[in-house]
């Protein structure tokens, strides 16, 4: 390793730290907060950034925490993020430290992010070796869906009051191991929307159908339907899925009901393959309601976009990985089928959204048996930390 290798963060710079990032996020698993709800998270990331000495500014975008220190006489500034918000699951992780609030526990991981930059932010406080300023993002409503936290920050002003040349954040990957960092150029998590249809038919007795029109047929045909849109007009060398995920009609086994309703949700890589998808979408609908003789309303709600790396910001973080855990423990990660509203932050500034290692035996994301990896955090944050380091050197 250069000598030069100790000017910025190792993960053994980290090692005196284990103890406190493991109790720290520890105690935001066990007080989850849901999407526009993190009032005490919020105040506990600033309270902490205040006593490191950063500049807070609190409530920015609703419960967002933009902390920022400068140092030096340079004129760069870098941008790093991390999403605190939980998600509305009962958890069954059987932690010792696990959510003392039923129906909430952090299922993706959010605790986890917000700690290795908490641990990044203690660090870098401390050394002071870089030559510029630190932007730290937290953010509130990653999982909100729609009018997210990272838009409400976007909103607020975020990068008007926050100069920042480039940004990036990371998610945990469980099936990697612990500690191993994935990167990714170009597209790297899907653009996600979401479709509500409702079949309007004419209900009636269920012992005369021929007097009806019965939605739950259309619903049905429309589902089996909408299953050949992938697999018969989206090129095969794109990737796109169409999930049916709910379907809903009637309350009676007696009564053919008036109305089915089914929601679903389309997911994509490439926005040409995002308005064909929409168009089929439309189309079949439509064309099924109408062969059975009954109508359709569509409610099509474009989601978080794709999550678009910048080639320039991608190669210098993996340069930056590969120096931190070895390149043996770096790799290319593929495109992820999950939406992320990291994707906004890139229509404004250059930057890359990393993954990092949950652990080869890890319970999936958004699951009640998930749990973050602590075995993660050093990792983490001597990454955040040396990646400051490195794009704010005074060379």
């Amino acid at each position: 390793m250069p000598a030069q290798d100790n000017l910025y963060a190792r993960v053994s710079d980290f090692d005196t730290m284990e103890a406190e990032l493991k109790a720290t996020r520890q105690h935001l698993h066990s007080h989850p907060e849901l999407s526009f709800e993190e009032v005490e998270t919020a105040r506990f990331v600033a309270d902490r950034l205040e006593s490191w000495g950063y500049q807070v500014s609190r409530n920015v975008g609703g419960h967002g925490v933009v902390a920022t220190l400068k140092n030096g006489t340079g004129t760069k500034s870098i941008g790093i993020r991390a999403d605190m918000d939980a998600l509305p699951i009962m958890e069954e992780t059987g932690a010792a430290y696990a959510s003392i609030f039923a129906g909430k526990m952090h299922a993706c991981g959010h605790d986890g992010h917000t700690t290795m930059l908490l641990g990044a932010a203690e660090y870098l406080a401390r050394t002071r070796r870089f030559n510029g300023t630190v932007t730290l993002i937290f953010q509130p409503a990653e999982e909100a869906g729609n009018e997210s936290g990272a838009q409400k920050m976007i909103a607020d002003g975020l990068f008007e009051r926050f100069p920042i040349d480039a940004i990036f954040g990371l998610h945990n990957h469980p099936g990697m191991p612990a500690g191993a960092i994935l990167t990714r150029p170009g597209a790297i998590m899907a653009g996600g929307n979401t479709v509500r249809i409702t079949i309007t038919g004419k209900g009636g007795h269920a012992s005369r159908p021929h007097l009806t029109v019965d939605p739950v047929l259309v619903a049905c045909n429309l589902v089996m339907t909408l299953q050949s849109i992938v697999s018969r007009n989206v090129d095969p060398t794109q990737t796109a899925v169409v999930t049916v995920s709910t379907i809903h009609a009637g309350e009676a086994s007696n009564v053919i009901p008036n109305t089915a309703k089914i929601s679903m949700s389309v997911r994509y890589f490439d926005p040409a393959v995002a308005t064909l998808l929409e168009e089929r979408i439309r189309k079949l609908t439509h064309s099924v309601a109408e062969g059975h003789g009954a109508t359709a309303e569509i409610e099509y709600e474009y989601g978080y976009p794709v999550v678009m790396n910048s080639e320039t910001e991608t190669a210098f973080a993996r340069q930056v990985a590969e120096e931190l855990v070895g390149s043996d423990n770096v790799s290319t990660c593929p495109p992820l089928p999950g939406s992320e509203d990291f994707a906004y932050f890139l229509h404004h500034r250059p930057g890359s959204f990393l993954r990092l290692g949950n652990g080869t035996d890890s319970a999936i994301l958004h699951s009640s048996k998930y749990d973050f990896n602590d075995d993660s955090l050093t990792t983490g944050a001597a990454m955040w930390a040396r990646l400051a380091e490195r794009y704010l050197d005074e060379a």
